[in-house]
């Protein structure tokens, strides 16, 4: 579960925790959740990490500022964006009705696994960084009084995220430019060898059993039910046989899990609601999807002598069972989750 890092009456920002020694390889990778009301503006911060940040849901801005440039840009659901560590940020939800939610993945520069938000701005949650100087060294390096430092840095007490008036939210983001997804520039994804992915299955409609070959998967659920089965990566003894088991579990909207490179999985979307879900990649270059049914199964590269010897059966038979499914990666679930899904499923992703 996230936990909350910060909140206000107007936006929270929720954190999971480090992942443990069960997982290797991501344990300097954390993962959040940035929630904004509308027409609500984020005070300036920087964090001691690298940022790659996906847009669940909403509309918004984001303003990086850095040491000789600026640079604005609009945000909308599935944009991806990449802020490098330090860089200082501030955020705007543009949109009066509707919420702005971004997925957060951050890798840590100073402790591995940990990171830190500074704010240059605020009074009281979040109290300013500046307030951790000394007022003489204030006073020297503003070169400004004491009295109208301590009411520069005494103002602002509405927390984190604040209400804005519409004029000052588009004011901010008026010269923001498009953010884009286009994956031929994304040398930040490849810098942080992550990928970026968003699924959404229709209701009632399951993906094809797979696993990645290399990419170790952080995934949340953004929209809707659903469950999953995934083998697990601990197998059962029992008289010197291996039995496999599976982990199963049941997916509603802002649930996290993790699917660990080489681990088979299937996802269902219940039979009264879409699922979407958006992840992480952790290992994200030259990773495979290899799917174990349908049409793309990585049973038609398998020759038949190969086959016949696994199964002790008759190749063809083989062939007929493992091979049988005629679509690639979606198909209507098992009777019993309601509603049969159609074929109007996507899998996108960036590396």
């Amino acid at each position: 579960m996230f936990k909350s890092r910060f909140e206000s009456k107007h936006g929270e920002f929720r954190v999971l925790d480090k992942f443990t020694q069960l997982l290797r390889g991501i344990e300097n990778y954390r993962v959040g959740v940035l929630d904004f009301e509308p027409l609500t503006f984020m005070l300036p911060h920087h964090f001691d990490a690298q940022l790659l940040l996906l847009i669940v849901s909403g509309r918004g801005s984001i303003s990086i500022a850095e040491e000789d440039e600026k640079n604005s840009f609009k945000l909308e659901h599935g944009d991806v964006i990449s802020v490098s560590a330090g860089s200082t940020i501030y955020f705007t939800n543009t949109d009066n009705k509707e919420k702005f939610s971004v997925y957060v993945l951050a890798k840590a520069v100073n402790v591995p696994g940990q990171f830190q938000e500074f704010f240059s701005a605020g009074s009281e949650n979040p109290e300013t960084f500046y307030k951790a100087f000394s007022s003489d060294i204030l006073e020297t390096a503003f070169n400004t009084p004491r009295n109208r430092l301590e009411r520069l840095f005494g103002q602002q007490k509405q927390g984190i995220i604040i209400k804005a008036s519409e004029e000052k939210i588009r004011a901010i983001s008026q010269h923001a430019s498009h953010s884009t997804r286009a994956p031929e520039r994304f040398q930040h994804l490849m810098d942080l060898n992550v990928a970026v992915g968003i699924m959404n299955i229709n209701q009632g409609g399951m993906i094809l059993p797979v696993y990645n070959t290399r990419t170790t998967w952080l995934v949340m659920v953004a929209q809707g039910n659903g469950r999953f089965e995934m083998v697990s990566s601990q197998s059962q003894e029992r008289r010197g046989h291996n039995y496999q088991k599976a982990v199963r579990g049941c997916l509603s909207v802002g649930d996290f899990f993790v699917i660990p490179a080489g681990h088979p999985i299937t996802i269902i979307a219940n039979g009264d609601s879409n699922l979407s879900m958006v992840g992480f990649g952790i290992n994200g270059h030259n990773n495979m999807l290899n799917f174990l049914a349908g049409q793309e199964s990585i049973w038609r590269n398998v020759n038949r002598e190969a086959k016949e010897l696994s199964f002790n059966m008759p190749a063809r038979e083989v062939e007929e069972i493992l091979q049988n499914q005629d679509e690639s990666y979606f198909v209507a679930a098992p009777k019993e989750e309601g509603k049969k899904g159609d074929n109007n499923m996507s899998l996108q992703f960036w590396t």
